[in-house]
């Protein structure tokens, strides 16, 4: 072993993202190109696969020996049976699979639930959920949940291209019926005419001032979520943002597309060959210190030494890889998942994150 690897255990916390295998135990087709998955989870595992709303999976399987992970989000309201919703991805080597392929019986990995993009459902407020395409799994689960507290109202903008691409409908439309004086739902189709021209386009910001009068008091609005694609997600959170929202009160969550912008090159800021840090990851209780190079992801890096380290898109999307910088400094290159609260608590994506400094404590536990 490394001299320069040191480990020890302390108290473990609970695991997080382990994984587990689980059996399906059915598969519901939403619409031609989207399924939902429903897993059975034993009794001895109930504890670990508990989940709160609005959080999210990682299915892990291997394809000609690579260890292939994606995050998918939870679409059940917490206490109900572990579901998630996936949409095909053309050519997508893990949605592909799960979309035509697996079937009620089979049996896949699945890391337990992790993830922020969550309420606190005994607090009443006025929630309002914008969504497009397969974002509304993650804001389905949200809704769901909140609606359960009769103090709580929700406002959901849904964004699809047809009629025939919305996924869960029926489901909505019968928690619509549920909840009916306390549910304001709009679907709102890109390709397809609706009888009122208000309905009719793509969520942008010219939509969404538009959309005043259904949206209400858009500063006074307790907490606004944001789940679909970068470019719909950062539109409506600038928009709130010069409507007086606080940004605290705006959370997003984005899937991952080809359309993200790079994440930034900062030559001058390149360090030197071969300049390393002392590096502490704490995870599940176990610390672990190692020497790694400044021009290295903590993840990457951390990795050949704690292949345990959770995650999943490595795109600085699914927040998977979240850890909080304890000492020492990170420079995270680019970052769709952490809350601006978050980032000055001094949580990083350590997929996005360099070591800054001589030496760098990150923890996973926290």
């Amino acid at each position: 072993m490394n001299q320069d690897l040191r480990s020890t255990t302390t108290t473990k916390p609970r695991p997080r993202g382990e994984f587990h295998t689980l059996t399906v135990a059915d598969v519901t087709r939403l619409c031609d190109d989207a399924v939902a998955i429903t897993f059975d989870v034993p009794g001895e595992l109930a504890d670990s696969f508990a989940f709160r709303a609005g959080q999210s999976l990682t299915l892990r399987r291997t394809v000609e020996g690579r260890d292939e992970r994606r995050s998918y989000s939870i679409c059940a309201a917490e206490g109900a049976p572990l579901r998630i919703g996936v949409r095909e991805v053309p050519t997508g080597l893990f949605s592909t699979w799960l979309v035509r392929q697996v079937r009620p019986g089979d049996t896949v990995e699945v890391g337990t639930p992790t993830g922020t993009f969550s309420p606190d459902p005994d607090v009443p407020g006025h929630h309002v959920l914008i969504a497009a395409g397969s974002g509304i799994t993650p804001v389905l689960s949200i809704a769901a949940t909140v609606l359960r507290n009769p103090a709580s109202t929700v406002t959901l903008l849904y964004g699809n291209r047809r009629t025939d691409t919305v996924m869960f409908a029926e489901e909505l439309a019968d928690l619509k019926d549920r909840y009916l004086d306390r549910l304001e739902l709009v679907h709102v189709l890109s390709r397809e005419p609706r009888e009122t021209e208000l309905f009719t386009g793509r969520l942008d910001s010219d939509k969404l001032a538009a959309l005043g009068p259904v949206l209400g008091d858009v500063a006074g609005t307790d907490h606004w979520w944001l789940c679909g694609p970068f470019e719909m997600v950062t539109t409506a959170r600038q928009h709130l943002l010069d409507a007086g929202v606080p940004a605290e009160r705006i959370h997003q969550e984005l899937f991952f597309v080809e359309d993200l912008p790079p994440a930034p090159v900062r030559h001058e800021e390149a360090p030197a060959a071969g300049l390393t840090s002392e590096v502490t990851v704490v995870l599940d209780g176990r610390s672990t210190t190692m020497s790694l190079p400044r021009d290295v992801s903590l993840l990457e890096g951390a990795q050949r030494v704690r292949p345990d380290l959770p995650f999943a898109c490595k795109g600085g999307v699914c927040g998977t890889c979240r850890a909080k910088v304890t000492d020492g400094t990170a420079d995270m290159r680019r970052n769709f998942a952490l809350e601006d609260s978050e980032v000055a608590d001094g949580f990083v994506l350590t997929c996005q994150s360099l070591p800054a400094s001589d030496a760098l404590t990150v923890d996973y536990d926290a």
